[in-house]
């Protein structure tokens, strides 16, 4: 049988989660087995930034910050399960990584 993992990432740590729920609801529907979502580490990104680019003035800075959230789910024995994963709506700002193995 086929065995697919699929990774999720997005910077809305609830659109990850809903997708996650998702795919769990596909695969228990097809009685595929399932694994995961495991939560990888948050990646997070921070820049620091002077307001002034001209070096003039009171040195006020800016702070941005960017965290990433990362779901893995193996999805297996169900070919059914994995064609429904694959037609599975995926909101903006989600990016969805499937990857079929033997």
């Amino acid at each position: 049988m086929q065995q697919a993992r699929v990774k999720l990432r997005s910077t809305s740590q609830e659109k990850v989660d809903d997708l996650a729920e998702e795919i769990v609801e596909i695969g228990d529907e097809y009685e595929a087995e399932i694994s995961g979502p495991v939560p990888l580490p948050t990646k997070n990104m921070n820049i620091t930034t002077r307001k002034a680019p001209d070096g003039e003035g009171s040195s006020t800075i800016e702070r941005y910050e960017m965290h990433v959230h990362k779901r893995l789910i193996d999805v297996k024995d169900s070919e059914r399960a994995l064609r429904q994963v694959m037609r599975v709506h995926v909101p903006e700002g989600v990016d969805i990584e499937i990857e079929l193995m033997e």
